[in-house]
């Protein structure tokens, strides 16, 4: 048995996040599903794993862990034999990858985060769109792509010539947004486009998806 266990949904993109990385990495583990329509994820024993009741949480051993990409950098660093290197070893290209994560973090997650909730998951809920909320987010996604745009003229990923972190995180929040009319923003520049097609056609994905379509 998998020494590492996650507890989450495959529905959570945190816990896609968390879950690709570990097939990146080969990195065995064990799925612990938590049921957030029963309202598990507010329990107290799941509250002892993440205080804050979110999904995932990870055990490997007697470490626990939550927040997906604090737990991506952990693994990363665990197990770097193992795998994909997804962190480089070079400072420089290192400190260049870390930029590329905390756009991930500060700049795509919410705006694309925002998006997916109004557009997605909303109407899923029976709840109204907000019209303004999308187009306010959808002109935010626009400037973030353009940069983007520009950085991908530079390198084949965002953080550099090989894919890192900075890449990997995007996966969960863009392959919701593929899913809607705001696609066309990531098709029609070219160097984006050809990223995208990269990155979600990795076999970690295909994996994740796999386990979504479950």
């Amino acid at each position: 048995m998998a020494s590492i266990k996650v507890h989450g949904t495959p529905l959570s993109t945190a816990f896609q996040r968390a879950v690709v990385f570990l097939h990146e990495k080969e990195v065995d583990y064990e799925f612990v599903p938590i049921d957030m329509r029963a309202g598990a994820h507010k329990q107290e024993s799941f509250i002892f794993l993440n205080p804050f009741g979110q999904v995932p949480a990870l055990e490997d051993g007697d470490l626990q862990l939550f927040e997906s990409r604090a737990i991506s950098k952990y693994i990363a660093e665990e197990y770097s034999e193992k795998g994909t290197q997804l962190i480089p070893f070079d400072s420089k290209k290192k400190a260049t990858a870390s930029v590329w994560m905390e756009v991930e973090a500060h700049q795509f997650e919410p705006v694309s985060s925002k998006l997916g909730w109004e557009i997605l998951l909303k109407p899923m809920f029976g709840l109204t769109t907000d019209p303004t909320a999308v187009e306010e987010n959808e002109a935010k996604l626009v400037k973030v792509l353009d940069v983007y745009e520009d950085r991908l003229s530079q390198s084949k990923y965002l953080g550099g010539d090989c894919f890192t972190l900075a890449d990997l995180h995007h996966l969960p929040n863009l392959q919701c947004l593929l899913g809607t009319n705001l696609k066309s923003h990531f098709e029609s520049r070219p160097r984006v486009k050809a990223w995208v097609d990269d990155i979600t056609a990795r076999p970690a994905w295909a994996k994740v998806l796999a386990l979504i379509k479950h």
